[in-house]
């Protein structure tokens, strides 16, 4: 056994591997950062509260948050292999024609209920961070669509494996079906600050290898692996609001990532998993504070634009502030939820479409969809990066 963890002798698809499992956190960690990991330690949590407040500068921060949670659903969901975008989720939510794979987009959409409801659950229900919220999150995650034959809300009975096409050639088997509650409890005791109290980021760095090393259920492991870390910076005050997502800073750095993952189940490597870790913090949430600065701009010039409407001004000012918070829809939705006419929302729309705000997306004649195009330019930019 090394410091964080060991290997156990265990059958798996009629062969016999060794299935590692991890010793309780810190796991050998070294609690005391040297003062070069600091630097990265501080500046990642100078980051986070650059984030914190310019987020709360905007007019809604509420909106702000809902794209936010929508983009890192749409970017997590990608990690694990689906297609659709930020649009075929709003669309979809919208009720609008989504024309994607069903399946895909219910993923995405469970995710956002997922998040959705720990966030309820641990603010309003004053409900702590636990294995049964946890097991509740994943039912809500897996609730339709694919994964939902896989037990959902219920950690795993049988041996998985990561890489390979069976359990003989896998790069990582995480540890057996009857080890998983016991692996799990332990984990939940660290979140509860047994034997020791980190401090939230660090907390978020641990809990997030040990819980992808555990891997306790047949399917989203990768999903709530990362959506936990949002759920503890909340949880533990180091932010307002769920406004950090590492998934694009994971997909892009996809390799590396995995293999910091794994170098501290060979190696012990803390320290190489903290730094990248810490980096990716600063690096996503210093992209997250110049997207919402961007937004407010955007939105400032846009209203000026709207100004020089004439006798339209007032009905597009409404429109465009509907159009905040629904970038994507169609005429009948926006005079539904407005209370404006369809031939006055029809003209205003023209009318957006000509300052280059509203564009129309389906080339049809009928039943068009028109996109709020330069904040879902804002919005989804870095997605393919």
């Amino acid at each position: 056994m090394d410091a964080t963890g060991s290997y156990i002798e265990t059958a798996a698809g009629g062969e016999s591997v060794k299935a590692f499992v991890p010793a309780p956190l810190p796991a050998g960690c070294p609690l005391e950062l040297p003062p070069e990991y600091m630097i990265y330690l501080e500046e990642a949590n100078r980051a986070l509260g650059r984030l914190d407040g310019t987020a709360m500068l905007l007019p809604d921060p509420s909106l702000f948050i809902y794209f936010y949670v929508r983009k890192e659903a749409v970017l997590s969901s990608q990690i694990e292999g689906t297609q659709s975008s930020l649009s075929d989720l709003i669309l979809y939510e919208s009720k609008e024609t989504p024309g994607v794979p069903l399946d895909d987009v219910e993923e995405v959409s469970n995710y956002v209920a997922a998040m959705n409801y720990g966030m309820k659950r641990m603010r309003e229900d004053k409900f702590p961070l636990s294995l049964r919220l946890l097991k509740e999150i994943h039912n809500v995650l897996l609730s339709k669509g694919r994964g939902s034959n896989k037990t959902p809300g219920d950690f795993r009975r049988s041996q998985n494996w990561l890489g390979g096409t069976r359990p003989g050639n896998a790069k990582f088997i995480p540890p057996p079906p009857n080890m998983v509650t016991k692996c799990m409890g332990e984990l939940e005791d660290f979140l509860h600050d047994k034997p020791i109290k980190l401090s939230p980021l660090l907390k978020a760095a641990l809990a997030h290898v040990q819980f992808e090393t555990i891997h306790p259920f047949l399917d989203g492991n990768g999903r709530l692996g990362r959506l936990l870390i949002a759920l503890i910076l909340t949880s533990e005050k180091a932010l307002g609001e769920p406004l950090l997502y590492l998934s694009l800073y994971f997909k892009k750095h996809r390799e590396v990532y995995y293999e910091c993952l794994q170098n501290v189940r060979t190696k012990g490597d803390w320290l190489g998993w903290i730094r990248f870790f810490l980096e990716g913090v600063k690096v996503t949430a210093d992209q997250a504070t110049e997207k919402s600065k961007s937004i407010l701009a955007l939105f400032s010039e846009d209203e000026k634009s709207i100004g020089t409407l004439g006798r339209k001004t007032s009905s597009a000012y409404k429109i465009h502030e509907y159009l905040q918070h629904h970038p994507i829809l169609s005429i009948p939705a926006i005079s539904s939820a407005v209370g404006l006419s369809q031939p006055t929302v029809t003209g205003v729309v023209k009318a957006l479409e000509e300052l280059g705000i509203l564009k129309e997306s389906t080339g049809k004649q009928r039943d068009r969809i028109y996109v709020y195009a330069p904040y879902m330019k804002l919005l989804a930019e870095s997605d393919e990066e």
